[in-house]
This record gives structure tokens, C-alpha cells and sequence, in this order.
């Protein structure tokens, strides 16, 4: 493969991935806003700690969301590992996010049912870019490659990942030994 497919390849899994992020960032933001205008139209719990808890749901939602669609093919070993770094990097996302509307709240005074909404909305996009670093760094870690297949015609050649990394960035790279053939027979004895 040549380095300009490669980088393509690479940036199309990456355009996917992000595609699939917003979708579960989305519903999340659905999730959020709505918790957050029920709390403040229905109850009386401040403007901040009102979108501080339906921060907490819509990260709930999302984790579901990312877990299962977005991150699917992801490694599954450490669930509690990856649970803990999630909730940790999601708080602070929600520091972030909620920084932003305390700021305009407390800060500013702006504390109309819009104003609340557009400062909420403003800190859950800020928010987002550091989560999607985060969780795709740090809490759902890709599998490490496998050994893949040059070609249909190389098809009895295998290559490391690495050796594929070092080709495409102009090193040389030992000639790939065939791979073993395995010979499979009829077992006979039990016709």
C-alpha cells in the first residue's frame, strides 16, 4: 500500500470514528438539554447544579452509546479500567462544561432560560473536543494489530504491522517469509 493510501485509509477510519462520536454526542446533548430545561423549569435547584446533574445523565447515555457503537471494536478487557478512566475524564469535561455556564451565570449574570441554554450548549462543544481526545487516547484503547495480508496474489505472504509502518515511510523492510502451509485431510476413520 502506498503512503498516500495509507494516510487515506487512516483518515477515512478517523472521519468514521468522528462521525460516530458526534452521532453519540448528539443524543447526548438531546439528553442534556432536555434533563437540564425540565430541572430548571420544574424544580428549584440552581441554574449550575441543575446542569451539573443532567451533565451526569447525558454521560451516562453517552457511555452506553460509545461502549457499544462507536468504540465497539475496541479492547474489552479492563471494563473497570476503562469505566474509571471514562467517569474521571468525563468529570472533568464536566468542569469544563459547567465552568462555562457558572462564568456566565455567576460571572456575567446571565441567567435567562436562553442564555443558560446558549452558555450550556458553548460548554458542552468545548467540552466535546477534550472528551473525544480523551476517550479515544486514554479510556477505549484500539487492539493492537494484526498481521495483515499484502495482496490477493501475496496471499501466502504474511506482514507485521510494523513492517507495513516502515514501508510506507520509505524504510526498507526484509523480504516477508511465506507463510506455513497447512495441509488438511479427510479424517477416514469416521465414515
Amino acid at each position: 500500500m502506498s503512503e498516500r493510501g495509507a494516510l487515506r485509509a487512516r483518515l477515512d477510519l478517523l472521519a468514521r470514528e468522528v462521525a460516530k462520536f458526534g452521532v453519540v454526542g448528539a443524543v447526548g446533548l438531546v439528553v442534556n438539554i432536555a434533563v437540564s430545561n425540565l430541572l430548571w423549569r420544574y424544580t428549584d435547584i440552581p441554574t449550575v447544579r441543575a446542569g451539573l446533574m443532567a451533565t451526569f445523565v447525558a454521560i451516562l447515555c453517552n457511555y452506553v452509546g460509545f461502549r457499544y457503537w462507536t468504540y465497539r471494536d475496541r479492547d474489552k478487557s479492563g471494563r473497570t479500567r476503562e469505566l474509571t478512566l471514562f467517569l474521571l475524564f468525563s468529570a472533568v469535561g464536566a468542569v469544563i462544561e459547567t465552568g462555562v455556564l457558572y462564568a456566565a451565570t455567576y460571572g456575567f449574570g446571565w441567567n435567562s432560560p436562553v442564555q443558560s441554554n446558549v452558555f450550556k450548549i458553548l460548554g458542552i462543544g468545548i467540552a466535546t473536543m477534550f472528551r473525544f481526545w480523551s476517550y479515544r487516547t486514554w479510556v477505549f484503547r484500539a487492539l493492537p494489530d494484526k498481521d495483515v495480508v499484502v495482496s490477493p496474489q501475496d496471499a501466502d505472504v504474511v506482514v507485521s504491522p510494523q513492517d507495513v509502518a516502515r514501508a510506507a515511510r520509505g524504510v526498507s523492510v526484509p523480504a516477508p517469509a511465506p507463510a506455513a502451509a497447512v495441509r488438511v485431510e479427510a479424517d477416514t476413520a469416521r465414515t
